[in-house]
């Protein structure tokens, strides 16, 4: 009988194991990594996932659809929103901010929103390595010459001003991006 337990419970905690957020890195991981960010006025992510009631009224509310809410492969996160920018990025509506019953998301202003930051990989970017002239990140950028400028016709990101918003890394024409959105509190550990 106890061969059986053991057994069953070894067979339990393997299929729990090949879950795909568990095997990299556990279900107290957080989602949030490059491209994937918390809608505008986010808490800080270590309190994210205690505050948000998961009521889902942030992605209802979104025009563009821009914030999806996890689901339970996400562990402790299920059911909290998420804004993937290479499929479809923050038009910084804050309408999501309106909604929020909990405080997890906080008013603040477009130019004051940090959900992450735009990075330029030089080795990638077609301006940057001398193959072609390409301004898609600037000319999509909707706080141009003041978060990204452009330096003898190259794209250069002020972290300062960056919005995280993902405009740019969704238009940037090549694959892999040549510019991703780093979330705020990752770039800052750096």
């Amino acid at each position: 009988m106890l061969k059986k337990t053991r057994r069953s419970f070894l067979a339990s905690l393997l299929a729990f194991l090949s879950l795909p957020n568990v095997s990299k890195g556990g279900l107290l991981a957080s989602p949030v990594k490059r491209n994937h960010l918390r809608p505008p006025g986010a808490v800080s992510e270590d309190l994210f996932a205690a505050k948000c009631v998961r009521c889902g009224r942030c992605a209802e509310i979104c025009p563009y659809h821009s914030i999806r809410i996890l689901d339970i492969r996400q562990g402790i996160f299920a059911g909290t929103p998420i804004i993937e920018v290479e499929k479809i990025p923050c038009y910084l509506c804050m309408k999501c901010v309106e909604v929020c019953p909990t405080g997890t998301l906080l008013p603040v202003k477009m130019e004051e929103v940090r959900m992450g930051v735009a990075v330029i990989n030089k080795r990638y970017c077609i301006t940057w390595v001398g193959q072609a002239l390409c301004r898609t990140c600037y000319n999509v950028c909707p706080l141009k010459e003041k978060a990204i400028k452009l330096d003898q016709l190259r794209p250069v990101v002020i972290e300062e001003n960056c919005t995280g918003c993902g405009l740019c890394t969704h238009s940037c024409p090549l694959n892999p991006k040549a510019i991703n959105i780093e979330p705020i509190y990752a770039f800052r550990k750096r």
